[in-house]
């Protein structure tokens, strides 16, 4: 029986591999950052889907489909955008946590680039989704809805 296509991502296999590395290390920090103050849940949750669906896309079915983080990766990657809301404070830990942890909790430099460099892509990839849903995705009533202009 041949791979169904649509499992297969069209990047080298060592992509693949750091970014299911990535996925996994961001999920795990996600899911500690729901129980640990100053830890974002959100945008970890949503790096991780991301990694998923560019390296394994069976594991971002899985999470799209699990009952705790599902909607979180549904309502972004469907409308693709979040809430302005849920983006400012998910910007605002996302700085707050990765500043307390780079200045207090690590030692040595090395270790401190590299979340500094994780935060930099983190937070430039939340900057990047929108704000607001399509027109054709806006509900009556929500805190996203426009008036017509």
């Amino acid at each position: 029986m041949s791979p169904d296509p649509q499992d297969t991502p069209r990047t080298s296999l060592l992509l693949r591999v750091l970014l299911l590395g990535g996925g996994t290390l961001s999920l795990v920090l996600g899911v500690i950052g729901a129980f640990v103050p100053l830890l974002p849940t959100t945008p970890l949750v949503l790096l991780a889907a991301g990694c998923y669906a560019r390296s394994w896309p069976p594991a971002h079915r899985w999470l799209r489909g699990n009952r705790f983080l599902g909607p979180i990766c549904r309502s972004a990657e469907e409308g693709r955008y979040l809430p302005p809301r849920t983006k400012v404070v998910a910007i605002g830990l996302t700085l707050l946590s990765f500043t307390v942890t780079i200045v207090f909790a690590l030692r040595g430099w090395p270790l401190r680039c590299a979340l500094a460099t994780l935060g930099i892509i983190l937070l430039a990839w939340l900057l990047h989704l929108p704000s607001r849903p399509p027109a054709a995705v806006r509900v009556e009533g929500s805190e996203d809805e426009r008036p017509p202009e």
